[in-house]
């Protein structure tokens, strides 16, 4: 089964074969039929398009937003008009951070995953207007195994973990080789009690320099 065109089906060829994903994707065809789910169902799998070998940061999210036309595949990122708030607290802390200015009308991140952002969130569906809903369909097993393999890269990777959900795959760092930056989720809920200031971008950077990679042009 080639399900990521790229050394992802390498990687991940035995989890993608195993009973519980199979399980997922059956769930999912049948859910799509009767609910409204999110992304649409060609863009579940989007953050995977950035290749194994390419990856050199993982910013690592809760769920796909589940407003309406917002999620399309890449953690944060959206192609909707209107920023949702967590986005909105990014570009705030990136200006904080390191001066960058962000247009508030342009949403779309997939120009950091162009440079090895991979944008993942923990789970890879959402239900319309409830968050964190497929939390027990099985894609925390899978996204679990993501990490470890990333962590088993032997070029350093800064990961960056936003939110409860995303910081309980700490555990799965062993690698001393990578950085890991975390802190509270950037949602309007809990942005003030450690995102603002964390200064994950220029920590990011500072980190690839040090390892003498590319900086990401945030």
């Amino acid at each position: 089964m080639l399900l990521f065109n790229n050394d992802w089906d390498i990687v991940l060829d035995e989890e993608i074969h195993k009973e519980y994903f199979l399980r997922i994707l059956y769930e999912l065809r049948e859910l799509y039929k009767i609910k409204e789910i999110y992304p649409p169902k060609k863009d579940i799998f989007n953050a995977f398009k950035l290749p194994y070998k390419d990856v050199k940061v993982v910013i690592l999210g809760q769920d796909p937003y589940h407003g309406e036309g917002e999620a399309h595949g890449y953690a944060f990122s959206t192609r909707a008009k209107k920023l949702p708030p967590s986005l909105k607290n990014i570009y705030k802390e990136l200006y904080d951070d390191l001066g960058i200015e962000k247009d508030y009308n342009n949403g779309d991140l997939t120009n950091w995953q162009k440079q090895g952002v991979m944008l993942l969130n923990t789970g890879l569906t959402v239900e319309k207007d409830k968050p964190n809903s497929h939390k027990n369909i099985g894609w925390h097993k899978f996204t679990d195994v993501v990490i470890q393999k990333l962590n088993e890269k032997d070029t350093p990777v800064v990961f960056i973990f936003w939110g409860n959900n995303a910081r309980e795959k700490k555990k799965y760092i062993t690698n001393p080789k990578h950085l890991v930056i975390e802190s509270t989720h950037p949602s309007p809920f809990s942005a003030n009690n450690g995102f603002f200031g964390s200064k994950p971008f220029s920590k990011t950077n500072d980190f690839l320099e040090k390892n003498n990679l590319n900086k990401i042009n945030w």
